[in-house]
């Protein structure tokens, strides 16, 4: 955005369970609105293991698998998902899903886990990315039902989407931001708040954001039962408990989005080794952490009053 006295023109709507806004300089269209979406319930649509007509859905009702063709932005999607499988050793999964359902996140948002015996004994010969899907491009083939969960990666792929649809349209300005997956197109630089997981609306730190994308994940959000939420560690069933929050910065949001999990299992130092990014984290302690080149400042105190713009919500 240019430094402007005007207020910045808005487009609020909700979808695949979170608020999103879109911030340009002048109203975006009724015709480029219809578009956008569109292109979020084709995306949902296909990815979402909360609906029973998503290709998902197929694949987790499949008695002996099958073959499965996804649309073409599944192929950069599986791809990261390939590289962060393996820079996490299996921590990323995207056939985390059915470790979601055990402990209640499934489809009908019961929100109660199976009985612990049950979930032991399913955990005996658990599919697993690497061993159950053969993957060939967009097309995913397998031999038994599988509970694919993309939200590690997905929901930053579809800010990426928007944007590019956004961009197609001659909207060259703009920041799109899907309730803690953010990306900045255009403009000045946009200082974007860190907020504190336990203490909402409390920002810790300060990034400052050009032509960039930021996510963050947060195990408060999310969250229920007795210490339960949506960062799992599909090696063991369980929830992660030694960060609260992690928050990444890239040049597109699915990267970023997919290494805010990724911080939850692997050191960023390690994974900066296999990826472009830089990142932030709070420990269980609620120490700290980040890495050297992170453009932006994280306090000793909060300040008194948020920067204009603060990530309110986890990938």
């Amino acid at each position: 955005m240019t430094k402007s006295s005007r207020t910045p023109a808005r487009f609020t709507f909700s979808a695949i369970g979170a608020g999103w806004e879109i911030l340009t300089e002048e109203p975006v269209s009724p015709k480029v609105r219809e578009a956008v979406l569109a292109r979020v319930e084709a995306y949902d649509r296909t990815y979402s293991r909360f609906r029973p007509d998503s290709l998902v859905a197929a694949m987790a009702t499949a008695p002996a698998g099958g073959e499965f063709i996804f649309p073409a932005d599944a192929v950069p999607l599986f791809d990261l998902y390939d590289k962060l499988h393996a820079a996490t050793d299996g921590a990323v999964d995207p056939l985390v899903g059915r470790d979601l359902e055990q402990l209640g996140y499934d489809a009908s948002y019961t929100l109660r886990p199976l009985p612990e015996d049950v979930r032991a004994a399913e955990r005996i010969g658990r599919a697993s990315w690497a061993v159950d899907v053969e993957r060939e491009g967009r097309v995913l083939r397998t031999r038994r039902p599988v509970v694919v969960d993309v939200g590690a990666a997905g929901k930053g792929q579809l800010v990426d989407l928007v944007t590019e649809l956004l961009v197609r349209s001659g909207i060259d300005r703009c920041t799109v931001d899907a309730s803690g997956d953010l990306r900045h197109r255009g403009g000045d630089v946009l200082r974007v708040g860190l907020e504190h997981p336990a203490e909402p609306g409390q920002v810790i730190g300060v990034v400052r954001l050009r032509d960039r994308a930021l996510c963050a994940s947060a195990t408060n959000r999310r969250a229920w039962g007795d210490g339960l939420h949506h960062v799992i560690d599909p090696r063991t069933g369980a929830p992660e408990r030694s960060v609260l929050a992690t928050w990444a910065v890239a040049d597109r949001a699915m990267l970023a989005d997919g290494l805010a999990t990724a911080l939850f299992f692997t050191p960023g130092a390690v994974l900066q080794r296999s990826f472009n990014f830089t990142w932030a984290q709070m420990l269980a302690d609620h120490a700290m952490q980040h890495s050297s080149d992170l453009e932006g400042e994280l306090f000793t105190q909060p300040p008194q009053a948020n920067p204009p713009l603060a990530v309110k919500e986890n990938s």
